[in-house]
């Protein structure tokens, strides 16, 4: 215990200087996993008294990060209610540190994940940003390289209407090249548009972003990935509409149009980030994520109080407030509950070392 705790001091004491955005983060799990491995072997060592009041607690946490079905669970909602009478075994006890090394465990695993993918996301925006600017980069030194002039109309002498994103030409010579009235300024004023657009489904987002605990700003490098992302959609908008490929939408009006286009494309950047939206939530639900115990206490009682070996799981008595056969219910309901078979004294937990 005193070396995993001394683990956890230098890593809460190092000092990563520039790199702290980036790798303090797995630093932060580093302490705790240490924090988590000293509390699991203390369970070892404390009294029986003091062991059997941790064991709702432990169960709570069981509940939260393994399977319903998963075995540890299983037994030890089976033998909760011996153990917080007073009858723990030595198997009792091994099992509650098994099970809680496998909780934390899995609760490590499911922060990993988290991690993971926020670093993800934020490389993911830190590319298509360099893309971006790129372009706007390019565009800036060869305007007419990347055109998105128009030509929609043809008026009388054979001359021409051009339509910029950033000016509008009248009376242009038709048989004139329309790219050689682009502007620096071109490629860039569509980016910005498209940031425009990408903000207001970012707004709208916000009312889908739920807070968490986690220690990840995991919905923040979501909606930020949107911004550089409806910049990049609305140049390749507004590029497809000058190759025709849109039928009907090849020669816009005017500058309004043009801009109205890169903002709509810009908007349209969602189609595509509402999937890494939905697995971030996702990603992030599962970090202490709600059990069968808590949406249906009366199907998870069922499935923990089963018996296991014959493939048959009977249930238990449903108690009147809907408490398992591992919780207390009332005076006028109350039941024993079943004595489940001991792990065996040799079992050894597997514990995580940390950082």
């Amino acid at each position: 215990m005193r070396g995993h705790l001394e683990r956890a001091r230098a890593a809460a004491d190092e000092d990563f200087g520039w790199r702290r955005a980036w790798s303090g983060s797995a630093a932060r799990e580093g302490v705790w996993s240490n924090i988590r491995s000293a509390e699991v072997l203390l369970l070892q060592l404390v009294p029986d008294e003091e062991a059997a009041g941790r064991a709702s607690e432990v169960m709570a946490l069981v509940k939260d990060h393994l399977d319903t079905d998963d075995p540890r669970r299983v037994r030890l909602a089976r033998r909760l209610r011996a153990v917080i009478s007073g009858e723990m075994t030595p198997g009792d006890r091994d099992l509650m540190v098994r099970a809680l090394d496998a909780s934390y465990n899995a609760l490590d695993d499911e922060l990993a994940r988290v991690r993971s993918l926020r670093n993800i996301l934020w490389t993911a925006t830190f590319l298509v940003l360099l893309g971006v600017t790129g372009l706007a980069l390019y565009g800036w030194f060869s305007p007419g390289s990347l055109s998105l002039c128009f030509t929609p109309e043809t008026g009388p002498r054979d001359q021409v209407t051009v339509v910029c994103p950033t000016a509008e030409y009248h009376e242009v010579p038709a048989g004139r090249d329309p790219s050689s009235r682009a502007r620096p300024a071109d490629i860039l004023t569509i980016e910005i548009a498209g940031l425009a657009g990408a903000a207001l489904t970012v707004i709208a987002s916000l009312r889908r972003i739920r807070g968490t605990d986690s220690p990840y700003m995991l919905p923040l490098a979501s909606a930020v990935l949107k911004f550089p992302t409806g910049a990049l959609s609305a140049f390749l908008g507004l590029l497809l509409i000058r190759g025709a490929f849109v039928p009907g939408l090849s020669d816009l009006d005017s500058r309004a149009q043009v801009l109205g286009w890169a903002a709509a494309f810009g908007a349209a950047q969602h189609l595509v980030t509402r999937l890494v939206d939905d697995r971030a939530q996702m990603t992030l639900s599962e970090v202490g994520r709600t059990t069968d115990a808590v949406v249906d206490p009366e199907r998870a009682a069922v499935r923990e109080g089963g018996t296991i070996g014959d493939g048959t799981v009977s249930a238990p008595p449903v108690h009147r407030d809907g408490a398992g056969p591992h919780e207390e219910p009332d005076a006028s309901t109350r039941a024993g509950g079943g004595d489940g078979e001991p792990v065996p004294d040799g079992a050894s937990s597997h514990r995580r070392s940390g950082a």
